[in-house]
């Protein structure tokens, strides 16, 4: 089942030597798409978002979530030193994309440091789950499909955990890998 049709940016518009920094920045705007395309997918499914805070709220947590895939996918691959430029990068890539994107649907205020907060919390509790190698474990999974059906908990929806756990998250896993493997240019177990 192919259903995440989002056009993936992994190419660079100009030539020469790239950052790992540019590189985050192209990686954080695919994980934002993904996350957005995820929100979308579950709406079509039958899962109500009950408003642009609503929506934002479970795009936050797919994004905390896929920044971790993220983090775990170039564990061994990138130096530690590197790692944590690459991790730190995406992060405050996509705060800045958060912020803009909640100034505009929600209205003004200062959204950067709570989607910061969000994210260290979780890479906090996620740090603390067990991962197969670059793929997160059952736990891991319905941590994320927790956190997302709290998010969605004013729309009465049944079945967000499971719709997370087996099709959402396996699906934006699959989408992730191959953004974080062309950009960056790591192998993919």
């Amino acid at each position: 089942m192919q259903r995440m049709a989002i056009r993936l940016k992994t190419k660079f518009r100009k030539k020469g030597p790239k950052t790992l920094e540019d590189r985050a920045s192209v990686v954080a705007t695919n994980i934002w798409r993904i996350a957005q395309e995820t929100a979308r997918h579950m709406e079509k499914e039958g899962y109500p978002l009950g408003g642009d805070r609503q929506v934002t709220d479970v795009i936050t947590e797919v994004i905390a979530f896929l920044v971790q895939i993220s983090d775990r996918i170039v564990y061994g691959q990138l130096s530690d030193e590197e790692r944590a430029r690459f991790i730190n990068a995406t992060g405050k890539h996509l705060a800045r994309i958060t912020s803009t994107n909640l100034a505009e649907f929600v209205g003004p205020g200062a959204y950067a440091k709570d989607f910061i907060n969000t994210l260290n919390t979780r890479f906090a509790d996620y740090s603390e789950m067990e991962f197969n190698g670059h793929n997160p474990s059952y736990t891991v999974l319905r941590y994320l499909g927790e956190k997302v059906s709290r998010a969605m908990e004013s729309t009465d929806s049944k079945w967000v955990l499971e719709q997370i756990v087996d099709i959402e998250a396996p699906e934006a896993i699959k989408t992730l890998q191959k953004v974080v493997g062309q950009v960056l240019g790591v192998q993919i177990s």
